[in-house]
């Protein structure tokens, strides 16, 4: 019996200490320290070479191996790890499942594109391996709700990239909030970014190839099929890029150098724009200061401007989304409109609290002066995993994978978390109000609502 199978069924008729020792989790050959956790990673673009960064500097885990699709990335990861143990032991993977099949690795970091989070995280979730992923959750609703039920079935142990919610700051706030201090809360605003963002910077070297066309080349927005810088941005993939597998069930999409690693998120066949990608920092902060981790809006509607749909760049530039929640709180999430703070922003009858990775404040001075709420004033404590390094979400992974409890940002929560944005997206495609059944998690009375809840997966891929 290997080591996650023994840590899945003990969970049942005990607690697990926080280290095991390693003559219990013994495979019948070279054992391994006993308080390390074997990972293998899955992606290194954005924020595959920052989480696993983290890993490496923890003693209780060994990252072993490394799968990317292009293999300039793969490489890059292969020695980083290996330069960080001083070895050469890290393996390189182009197929996940195949580095997944290894009997010897007990957890995943998985940080791919959208299009690829449901079949990458349900398989791993089939393996019985824990997973670290990053948010959202998935491209669309039904696909999120495999992932929940590949992880629970599983019985697997889940971190999200929502990691502030392993900052003081952010649990200060939301603290403040649900031990009532600012009343009862009325209205919440959530802040997040606007535009697109050039994320590997490759738009200098497409603007350069437009300079006959300055029109097309300071906004990457009006560049569609049928123009000469369509026709200019469009090439052949590079020979280090499996393009065709890296597109995975998206739809099949001519190569665009700046629609790929780390750009593939300004493009709605691959990603969910701004909306999406921080969606599970703000708005997952402000469930935590609600307690609505397994809740979510009843009414949803959402106002937004895009480009063209068959743009370089097409996800919604701006945006507002107007919710509401129950006990009677409405929420406003949006991006590019002044009135509306980056971070979140809690409304109450007594008083008010706003937090951002910027900064704090509140109506109450006093509150920013303290780093934890006092006991006196905190008769409700959420979740709070005591660990100074700056490591700590990664660190809080590891140990729940040893301890079998629960991560302070679950699947569950990732689910919930998401789904708003989701919503407010279909909305905004649709152009009206949509009502949701909180419980039963659909759309009710809009059948071309319902549809964009998932998304057709390109043949062979199929999904689980």
């Amino acid at each position: 019996m290997n080591r996650r199978k023994f840590i899945a069924r003990t969970t049942a008729a005990m607690v697990l200490p926080m280290i095991v020792p390693g003559c219990v989790v013994g495979r019948g050959r070279a054992s391994r320290p006993s308080n390390r956790i074997n990972i293998g990673v899955v992606g290194w673009g954005m924020q595959g070479p920052s989480n696993t960064q983290n890993f490496l500097t923890l003693d209780d885990c060994r990252v072993v191996a490394a799968c990317d699709l292009d293999k300039n990335a793969l490489q890059a990861a292969v020695n980083t790890v290996n330069k960080a143990y001083g070895n050469q032991d890290c393996a390189a993977y182009h197929d996940y499942k195949e580095m997944m099949a290894r009997d010897d690795i007990d957890a995943v970091m998985l940080a791919v594109p959208d299009n690829w989070h449901e079949l990458v995280a349900t398989h791993a979730a089939s393996r019985g391996l824990d997973i670290y992923g990053e948010k959202p959750l998935a491209k669309t609703i039904v696909e999120q709700q495999r992932i929940v039920h590949a992880v629970e079935r599983n019985k697997v142990i889940w971190q999200t990239g929502s990691w502030q919610r392993s900052g003081a700051t952010f649990r200060k706030a939301a603290e403040i909030v649900r031990n009532g201090l600012i009343g009862k809360v009325t209205h919440v605003e959530v802040g997040l970014p606007s535009g697109h963002t050039d994320f590997k910077h490759t738009g200098p070297e497409l603007k350069a190839k437009l300079a006959a066309y300055p029109e097309y080349a300071n906004d990457f927005t009006k560049i569609v099929p049928g123009t000469p810088a369509w026709d200019i941005a469009v090439t052949a993939p590079p020979p280090e890029l499996d393009y065709e597998t890296w597109i995975g069930p998206a739809r099949m999409e001519p190569y665009i150098k700046q629609r790929v690693h780390m750009d593939w998120r300004w493009n709605y066949n691959t990603g969910g724009g701004q909306l999406l990608d921080w969606v599970g920092h703000h708005l997952d902060i402000a469930h935590w200061g609600l307690g609505f981790d397994r809740s979510g809006p009843s009414e949803i509607e959402g106002h937004g401007e895009f480009p063209a749909p068959d743009a370089l760049w097409n996800t919604c530039t701006k945006y507002r989304v107007e919710m509401q929640y129950p006990e009677d709180i409405t929420v406003t999430m949006a991006g590019g409109h002044e009135d509306i703070k980056s971070g979140t922003k809690w409304i109450g009858t007594e008083g008010w609290v706003w937090v951002d990775r910027s900064g704090f404040a509140a109506s109450n001075p006093e509150w920013k002066k303290y780093k934890n709420l006092p006991d006196e004033l905190a008769k409700i404590r959420i979740y709070n995993y005591p660990n100074n390094q700056g490591t700590t979400h990664w660190k809080n992974f590891l140990d729940c994978v040893k301890s079998r409890q629960e991560t302070v940002a679950p699947v569950q929560t990732a689910h919930h978390s998401a789904t708003p944005g989701h919503l407010g997206l279909i909305s905004m495609l649709t152009g009206r109000k949509i009502h949701w059944d909180v419980k039963h998690e659909k759309i009710l009375d809009d059948p071309e609502a319902s549809k964009l809840m998932s998304r057709e997966y390109r043949a062979p891929y199929k999904m689980s």
